[in-house]
Formats: C-alpha cells, sequence, structure tokens
C-alpha cells in the first residue's frame, strides 16, 4: 500500500481546495437532501450547502423536484466558508440569471413564450416564467384571455426588460395579433368564392352573425342566413353552433369574407318557377306587415307582397283584421323568378295593379 508523507496529504488538499470565494459560480453535484435545505459536492474541504429559499422562488416547490439527486447544476457562492465548515449556496441566483438571459434573447427575436398566471390583479394580471415574475396590462389582453385563473398558462411577448430593476412587462395581445396575422394570410391563400365550409358562430348581432372560418371571423349578412324572413338571427342560430356555408365574397383588400348560409340549401324560387305563374289563386301565410302592404308566404321561402290596398280591400270585405300567421287566398298579378320577386292582389279584385317588392 503507497505511503503518503503529511506534506503529500496537505498538497492533495491544497490541489482539492480551488479556492472558492463569495461571488464564484460552480459546478456542484446534489448528495443529499436535509430538513433546511439541500448538501452539495462542489470539490472543496468545506460542505456546501443550499437553504431551501434559495433553491427556487416558488415556496411550494419541493426542492428534490428542482434539485435531484446526484444532478449536477450550477450555483452562486453566497456566503464563504464559516465557521461551521460549510459555504451557502443559492441555486435559484443562477437560474434566474440564465432566466433573464433567455428573456433578452427573446425580446431581441421577437418570439413568443409561455407565462404561467400567478395572481389577478386591478389593473391586469401577474404571471411567472421559470421564476421571473412578469406583468401584462389589462389593455395588453387578448379578449379571449381577459378570464383566467392562477395556474393558467398564456403566451406572452415582451415589451419591456429591466434586468436591473427586475421589470418584465409583458403582452398577451400582441401574440394574438401575430397569430391572427399568420392565421389570415394562409386562409386567404386557401378561400375562394363558391367553396363550403364549416365554421362556428361566435357572435351574433342585429344585422348578421360572425362565423369563425380556419380561426377568420367571417360575416354572415341576415339577408344570407335563410330563404324564409328572419327578424333576427337569434331566430335560427346560437353562439357555438357549428354549420356550413357558402363563401359569397372574397375581398383581400380589406381581409373581409363574406358568407351564406341560405345557399347551401336548395334554391325555393326555383321550385316557385316551376309551380308558380301569373293568374294563379294561391293561398299564402302573411309573414310580415307593413305600411307599404303585407309579405305574403306561397312556397317555404318565397314571399311575395301584397299591397296595402289590397290588404285594406280584403278587411273591409271580410270585416276582419289581418294579422301575422294568418292564411289568405291571393292572386298572383306580377311575377319575376329572375329578380325573385312576386307581386299579388286579390282574386274577383277590379284593383290588380302591379305593385313589385
Amino acid at each position: 500500500m503507497e505511503q503518503y508523507s503529511d506534506c503529500d496529504f496537505e498538497a492533495l488538499l491544497e490541489k482539492y481546495d480551488y479556492n472558492f470565494k463569495r461571488g464564484d459560480i460552480v459546478k456542484g453535484i446534489v448528495c443529499a437532501y436535509e430538513s433546511d435545505g439541500v448538501i452539495v459536492d462542489i470539490g472543496s474541504k468545506c460542505t456546501a450547502f443550499v437553504p431551501f429559499y434559495e433553491v427556487s422562488s416558488d415556496r411550494k416547490v419541493k426542492p428534490e423536484d428542482v434539485l435531484e439527486l446526484n444532478g449536477e447544476y450550477e450555483f452562486l457562492i453566497i456566503q464563504d466558508c464559516d465557521e461551521n465548515g460549510r459555504f451557502i449556496l443559492s441555486y435559484k441566483k443562477v437560474h434566474l440569471a440564465h432566466t433573464w438571459a433567455e428573456l433578452e434573447k427573446i425580446k431581441e427575436a421577437d418570439e413568443t413564450i409561455a407565462a404561467v398566471v400567478t395572481q389577478i390583479v386591478k389593473g391586469g394580471i401577474v404571471v411567472d416564467i421559470s421564476g421571473v415574475q412578469g406583468f401584462i396590462p389589462q389593455g395588453q389582453l387578448c379578449a379571449r384571455e381577459t378570464i383566467c385563473n392562477p395556474g393558467d398558462k398564456i403566451e406572452v411577448k415582451i415589451l419591456t426588460l429591466d434586468k436591473s430593476q427586475h421589470n418584465l412587462i409583458l403582452s398577451n395581445k400582441k401574440v394574438f395579433e401575430t397569430n391572427m396575422a399568420e392565421t389570415r394570410k394562409n386562409v386567404f391563400s386557401q378561400v375562394e368564392v363558391g367553396q363550403i365550409v364549416k365554421g362556428e358562430v361566435v357572435r351574433i348581432t342585429d344585422f348578421g352573425a360572425f362565423v369563425n372560418v380556419g380561426g377568420v371571423d367571417c360575416l354572415l349578412p341576415l339577408s344570407q342566413i335563410s330563404w324564409k324572413w328572419v327578424e333576427h338571427p337569434t331566430d335560427l342560430l346560437k353562439v357555438g353552433q357549428e354549420i356550413n356555408v357558402e363563401i359569397i365574397d372574397v375581398d383581400y383588400n380589406k381581409q373581409r369574407i363574406s358568407l351564406s348560409l341560405k345557399n347551401t340549401e336548395p334554391d325555393p324560387w326555383i321550385k316557385a318557377e316551376n309551380e308558380l305563374k301569373e293568374g294563379d289563386i294561391k293561398e299564402g301565410i302573411i309573414t310580415r306587415i307593413k305600411p307599404f302592404g303585407a309579405f305574403v308566404e306561397l312556397l317555404p321561402g318565397v314571399e311575395a307582397l301584397l299591397p296595402q290596398s289590397a290588404l285594406i280591400e280584403f278587411q273591409n270585405k271580410s270585416n276582419n283584421i289581418l294579422n301575422v300567421g294568418d292564411k289568405i287566398d291571393t292572386k298572383i298579378i306580377k311575377f319575376n323568378p329572375r329578380d325573385k320577386r312576386i307581386s299579388l292582389g286579390l282574386p274577383n279584385s277590379e284593383n290588380t295593379e302591379a305593385v313589385s317588392e
């Protein structure tokens, strides 16, 4: 067995001790867990110890979930070897330094990054990115992200970053706008008039509904919802409903797409052209009453106008006030299938003036 003198042992110890000091970044291997911290081997005569509060900024995280046993990590020496013979290390400070450096690269490249919501506060939300706290002002939240809960993950972009002040301002709205621009580009490169596509009703207004097609909100006008008269879109549609629609117009300059739901169904005026002709006596149902007359449905989806003069004549002769939903016998005075217009009169009436819609 090889023998060593006291001088040899001293030389070996000096070789093993790398003269570590406060402020050094060192590599170490996790050796064990104690009740208040983690024991790390950094190749020193002194023991190296990481207090729990220097493992992670998140006090709820278990140290073993961050620093695995026998795993090698970088640490910052925050206290020299004390009278108890141990260095005090910090893992979270090194980790945060790397995170800030990575965030600077991400901001420079204008890339997105995932953030975890930690708190809802007045004026916005607080998020966490690998231990770095950031803030998203309310005005920088996408509409669909304005209602979120702690623990939710959202994509963000960096607006301002000041490492010295630990200030990180983020935007979720910018991510949405970037994604939306790319989505629009893809959709507009593929769509064309006449296509039948599937969409989801996302918003309803008095003048129609907005249907999301491939990530782009497209307008479904009130007049294009049904061949029948529709008083309000909510009569036939509801938010979240999936429908098949036809693309009837694509405006590449204004980035707008118009849709038709009724075009996905048979045109009832084709049937009307085959079944109706001028001079026919036809029973219909009153669907609307206006100051200038009443609209009468002769066939499903086919409405014709009975002028106010004829309406008054009928009511005077029958001594009966007509209401929506009532049935009435009419005579087709004028029929223009190309323009989808029919004017009506009363059977056996001397008043047969042709009135177009």
